[in-house]
């Protein structure tokens, strides 16, 4: 490989595809308490409304037009909380199995586990999820360190240079998510919010063109230390895929109890909203209240829409970011980069 490559090395590093969202607005879709930022989209609303009333923008004095929205808004809660009984239907349906799915699972996660232990020379692996991530995290280190090991005396610099240069980025990204790990809680969600921002995926398509390339001029240690670099790799990508689906089980599940917690006081200050302009002679409150009271009570209808705001916006948000499994990166242009391959190259 030649300066090319290491140019594609170097471009398509640690952090690609990860989105530049940061500060306030990574708080917004990812980082912050769902019902802290449900809470601010509600509080947003209402002050909206204040602010349009304010301005004479929007009036509450015609009754028709208050008790047409009331209707729309009852209707509304209604088809919410059916959308969130499906939810919690479709969550169900993958709980419920038999005696022989639940032992197939068991294995699954058993093996997965003893996979990890055999890589990492552990006597048990870890069960936070957290503490699990970072020992894969520091396998990959340690393997990616052998491999750069191994190569130190090979004849050829351009490989050297070019393996050397892929070990320098892994041992940067594993440093930087170790670092990040050890500041952060045990549950769930802290353990995948790191391991979204790992680019496993450039590193094992990276490491596998390495490895196809210059098979046949490495050593049988370094070969090895390929192989256990890229299960590592692997394994990594298998641990984020199991806690994203165990994560988003328990997301959409909280997301539905909450729902439920909201749509009851929201479909009654909804139907209260109807009944205080029902009178013939307009709203019961004199005219001086009755914008506050209407916004107040618009303001609770409108919490269970904030709520699925909300929790929308960081599962959607952290699937895009791990769509991808293995070696697939579809935000890649087909253009870039010298890592081409034509039919039957390898016979030439």
């Amino acid at each position: 490989m030649g300066s090319g490559d290491e140019e594609t090395l170097e471009s398509y590093g640690t952090d690609m595809g990860r989105e530049s969202s940061i500060g306030a607005f990574e708080w917004m879709i990812v980082d912050g308490d769902r019902l802290a930022v449900a809470a601010l989209i509600t509080a947003a609303v209402s002050v909206l409304l204040l602010g349009l009333n304010a301005f004479d923008v929007i009036a509450f004095q015609n009754a028709n037009s208050v008790t047409r929205v009331a209707s729309g808004m009852i209707a509304g809660t209604f088809s919410l909380v059916t959308l969130v009984v499906s939810i919690n239907q479709m969550i169900l349906s993958r709980e419920f199995s038999s005696a022989s799915e639940a032992r197939d699972k068991l294995d699954g996660v058993m093996e997965f586990r003893q996979d990890v232990e055999e890589l990492a020379n552990v006597p048990a692996s870890p069960a936070s999820p957290a503490a699990l991530i970072d020992l894969i995290v520091v396998t990959i280190h340690e393997r990616a360190d052998e491999l750069g090991e191994s190569v130190s005396d090979h004849p050829d610099a351009d490989c050297r240079d070019a393996v050397s240069q892929y070990v320098a980025g892994i041992d940067e990204s594993t440093e930087r998510i170790h670092e990040t790990l050890e500041v952060t809680g045990v549950d769930t969600f802290d353990a995948l919010s790191a391991a979204i921002n790992y680019n496993d995926a450039w590193q094992i398509y990276a490491g596998r063109h390495l490895y196809s390339r210059h098979e046949d001029s490495f050593s049988e240690e370094t070969s090895e230390a390929f192989e256990r670099l890229l299960d590592s790799l692997q394994l990594f990508d298998v641990a984020r895929e199991h806690f994203k689906t165990t994560y988003l089980q328990r997301e959409l599940t909280q997301f539905s109890r909450q729902t439920l917690y909201c749509g009851v006081p929201a479909v009654l200050s909804a139907i209260l909203l109807g009944l205080v302009y029902a009178d013939v002679s307009g709203a019961s409150l004199t005219p001086d209240l009755s914008p506050f009271v209407t916004i107040a009570l618009i303001t609770v209808v409108a919490s269970p829409l904030a709520l699925l705001t909300a929790y929308i916006l960081r599962t959607a948000t952290m699937t895009r970011r791990t769509a991808s499994i293995g070696p697939m990166l579809p935000q890649k242009d087909p253009e870039e980069g010298p890592f081409d391959v034509s039919y039957g190259e390898n016979r030439e």
